[in-house]
């Protein structure tokens, strides 16, 4: 029997168009990617004893900074003329990955204001998007509609989210996205993203040592402001996340000494 040299054509899921939505807008911003290396050593043991992911570490850190520097809030706006609009708390992008149909695909939710909440709760909410039935997150059903409709009306329903108002740009989309591939040992180099800016970190390395990095829209900050924003997020986390961390393990200590 003669080998069948000939491939399969394949459908594209509605997770996946929108994903091709996504990169198409993301395309079209100017972005740079800005790195360096933090020190998280002081966070390590405490992080593994209160039991939170490093996600919902460096996300609400990420979102207290953005309370003191408002570029990061801020975005591009294009019609009915070009201006920013600058959002009055921090909503964080998550980029989660799940199985469906059979099929690895990417669905994004969002936190708002990550600042204001707990460790406890930014990581229950991260670990609900994770585990929950897919068709159970509002989130997830709202994108594999949008994925299903015409590709014609998936492009301007998406045009018109990012560039007609900034406020619902914000509202759906969030201001930032954190996404990582660390713990599979992976540092990202460039991610697109449509968003004005995207934090990504690299793997905890032995010395307590991860590599930070911000893909931001040029046209809305320059890199300085990035380069200060890098080293505001490691002061805030050897500060005010520390803090917080110290605080969930001496409470769990307690409640441990007190339980039979």
């Amino acid at each position: 029997m003669s080998e069948d040299r000939r491939g399969r054509r394949l459908r594209i899921s509605p997770a996946r168009n929108f994903v091709l939505e996504l990169m198409h807008h993301a395309m079209k911003v100017p972005s740079l990617p800005l790195a360096r290396d933090t020190d998280v050593r002081s966070l390590v043991e405490l992080r593994r004893k209160a039991g939170v992911s490093w996600t919902a570490v460096f996300s609400k850190a990420y979102s207290i900074v953005g309370q003191a520097i408002p570029e990061l809030r801020r975005s591009f706006v294009r019609w009915p003329w070009p201006h920013f609009y600058e959002h009055p708390i921090s909503e964080c992008a998550l980029l989660i990955e799940r199985e469906l149909d059979g099929e690895s695909v990417v669905l994004g939710s969002k936190i708002r204001d990550p600042r204001n909440g707990s460790l406890r709760g930014i990581d229950d909410a991260i670990q609900r998007y994770r585990d929950k039935p897919v068709g159970e997150v509002s989130s997830f059903r709202q994108i594999l509609r949008l994925g299903r409709l015409p590709a014609f009306l998936r492009r301007f329903l998406m045009w018109q989210t990012l560039n007609t108002s900034g406020y619902a740009k914000a509202k759906r989309l969030g201001t930032f996205a954190v996404s990582s591939l660390g713990n599979l040992g992976v540092e990202q180099m460039h991610p697109l993203c449509p968003l004005t800016t995207y934090l990504t970190f690299g793997p905890i390395r032995e010395q307590g040592i991860v590599n930070v990095k911000i893909i931001y829209d040029h046209r809305v900050m320059d890199g300085r402001t990035v380069a200060r924003t890098l080293i505001e997020l490691e002061r805030v986390l050897q500060a005010d996340l520390r803090a917080e961390l110290e605080r969930m393990t001496t409470f769990s200590q307690r409640i441990d000494t007190l339980s039979p």
